[in-house]
Order: structure tokens, then C-alpha cells, then sequence
């Protein structure tokens, strides 16, 4: 019934061809979060919010430019049972539509952070208003590395087998995060305000280094857990995912190979000669300031001790400049005592 309502009082968006790609733009990352700022404050941090995603169909990719929140509310021990608010959902619709008539709504987002049992029947409350909408999962953890976005679509799995039945499932889609000149703009003021200016380029650089590299060692560690639950039989085997490792591992450069080991010893003493050499001009750098510290201290104890002495054995002031007759009367003094 609520489905069939919701249908009636939001416009459907007309299928023009499958999306490949998922594109969200900063203004729906902002929007999540401050969503699910809000919602922590009252709630446990388990919670979840959900929310509907705008957006439009360009060439192939789907792009997220908007999104609004919606009230949502699930049990965490029985995962059948979950409301969400269809009358908020029309109203919201209906006045972002007013607003801009190019954003339809192409799905929905959670900020999961995995899929959730319930999802399935959560996204077919979906096709009502776009024919294959975007399941988007934006990861708001702050201890996150790498692209808080996952996107995926609703497909039918049939078993090769024929030993199951079809059924649904969700298959990710390449997402990705991409902003419009007017959107960069926003996004640089705010960051302003946010980064810290004292750091330095070098520091950032390093810093940025090390969050790449602990992104690479969660996805390795996640490709070795899928795999051992391939090999004990938990998991089917994909060939389409056993492809794209084969594809990966080939791209590995071959380390057995005397040239190259020749050329990254090269390359790496090359690198190990500047870190040496900074050290050195940091120490000689450092050693110099040490002794201009030194000298300064020790200027300002000889002044310090200056000033103590005078002030210990002060000298009386003149009182203005010798007179002609002053110098006679010395001059008679002294053949007085001559």
C-alpha cells in the first residue's frame, strides 16, 4: 500500500540504460555525516542512518549531487522489522524536485558499514522511483583509509548448479568522488579552514604516504580473508574476482631479475645518500645554533654582571664643567703641598 502511494506522488524516472559507475559529489558526503552526527548524539554508535540520494543519469555513470535524510528505524535483534517514513520521503521529494527539476531520486544510502540482511527488501522499496537504483554505503568511521564510498545494484544470481533457486543480490559498482568547478570552490574554503598551515609540504607528503600504504595493507588483508574462506569452502569461487588478482599479481614487477635488483639497490642508495646528507646538514645546523646560544648566554651573564658591579660601587656624577678659577686654586694646592 505504501509502496503503491509512493509510486503514485513521486515522479519515475525512466530507465536510460544501465550505470557502470557511481559518481558522488562532496555535497552528499557532507550531508551523511552531519546526518549521522546528529543521530549519535542521542543513539548508540551501532545505529545506522539511511537517507535518499539524488542525482542523474549522464553517459553511463550515475552522479550523486544531492542528498536528504529520512527517518529510518530498525530492531537490532529481529532484522525483518524496520520502518521508514514514506509520507517524510514524498514531502522531501516533492520540494527538492520544485527546487531542481534535473535531480531525480537514483537511490538511497546507509552508512552501514557493511550490508545488512534487511537491505535487500529496503532497496526494492526503491524501484519505484528509479527502474535500478544506486545502493550507496558511505563509511563516516574516522579511523577509515581510503574512499569512504561503496556503491552497489540489485541483480538476480542464478547458480550455475541449478541447486538454488534465483535470487537477489547486491553487486558492487566502481564509485568514485568527483566535484563540479562551483563544488571545488566550497570544498577549498572549507579545507582552509581545516588544515593545519604550520605543517609543512614534506610532513603532509609523508603523512599521505602512510595512509596509503595503511589502505593497501586493509585491502590485502581483506583479499587474504576472502580467499581463505574460498579455500575452507565458506564462499563460492568467482572467477570473475580469481581474473582480477590474476591480473593484479601480474602486474607485479618480477624481483628475481639481476638488472632490476641492480637498478632498485642503485635507486635506493641514491635515496639513502640525501637522507644521509640531510641528517648530516641538520646536525651541523643544529650544532651551530647550539653555540650562537652559548655565546648569546654568556654576552648576556658578562652584561648581567656589569650592571650588578656598577650598581654595587656607583661613581659620583659631576656636576658641570670645570671653571678657569677652579683650575687655579688646584694649581696653588698643589705648589702649597710641593
Amino acid at each position: 500500500r505504501h509502496a503503491t502511494t509512493m509510486a503514485a506522488s513521486v515522479e519515475v524516472v525512466k530507465p536510460r540504460g544501465q550505470y557502470d559507475e557511481v559518481v558522488v559529489h562532496p555535497l552528499v558526503l557532507l550531508s551523511v555525516v552531519d546526518h549521522f552526527r546528529r543521530v549519535e548524539e542521542d543513539d548508540s554508535e551501532d545505529k545506522r542512518v539511511v537517507g535518499v540520494l539524488l542525482g542523474e543519469y549522464r553517459k553511463g555513470r550515475l552522479d550523486v549531487t544531492s542528498s536528504f535524510a529520512v527517518p529510518f528505524e530498525e530492531d537490532e535483534n529481529d532484522a525483518s522489522i524496520w520502518f521508514l517514513d514514506h509520507s517524510y520521503l514524498e514531502k522531501m521529494s516533492g520540494m527538492f524536485r520544485r527546487i531542481n527539476a534535473k535531480e531525480k531520486v537514483v537511490g538511497w544510502y546507509s552508512t552501514g558499514p557493511k550490508i545488512r540482511t534487511n537491505d535487500v527488501d529496503i532497496h526494492e522499496l526503491f524501484t519505484d522511483y528509479h527502474p535500478n537504483p544506486a545502493f550507496v554505503i558511505v563509511d563516516v568511521r574516522p579511523d577509515n583509509v581510503g574512499i569512504p564510498t561503496s556503491a552497489y545494484r540489485l541483480e538476480n544470481e542464478i547458480r550455475d548448479d541449478g541447486t538454488q533457486k534465483e535470487e537477489k543480490t547486491f553487486v558492487h559498482v566502481p564509485s568514485s568522488i568527483e566535484a563540479f568547478e562551483a563544488e571545488e570552490i566550497g570544498v577549498e574554503h572549507l579545507l582552509r579552514d581545516v588544515k593545519d598551515n604550520t605543517v609543512s609540504t614534506l610532513a603532509t607528503q609523508v603523512a599521505e604516504k602512510i595512509t596509503s600504504l595503511q589502505g593497501l595493507e586493509r585491502r590485502l588483508v581483506e583479499i587474504k580473508r576472502y580467499m581463505d574462506l574460498v579455500v575452507d569452502g565458506t564462499l563460492p569461487v568467482n572467477h570473475e574476482i580469481m581474473g582480477l588478482l590474476q591480473d593484479s599479481f601480474n602486474l607485479l614487477p618480477n624481483l628475481n631479475l639481476e638488472d632490476y635488483v641492480k637498478a632498485f639497490a642503485v635507486k635506493t642508495n641514491d635515496m639513502m645518500l640525501v637522507v644521509y646528507l640531510s641528517s648530516l646538514i641538520r646536525s651541523v645546523v643544529a650544532l651551530h645554533d647550539l653555540i650562537n646560544n652559548k655565546r648569546a648566554m654568556k654576552e648576556a651573564e658578562q652584561a648581567a654582571d656589569a650592571a650588578a658591579a656598577a650598581k654595587a660601587n656607583p661613581k659620583k656624577e659631576k656636576e658641570g664643567p670645570e671653571t678657569g678659577k677652579d683650575k687655579e686654586e688646584d694649581k696653588e694646592n698643589a705648589k702649597a703641598k710641593k
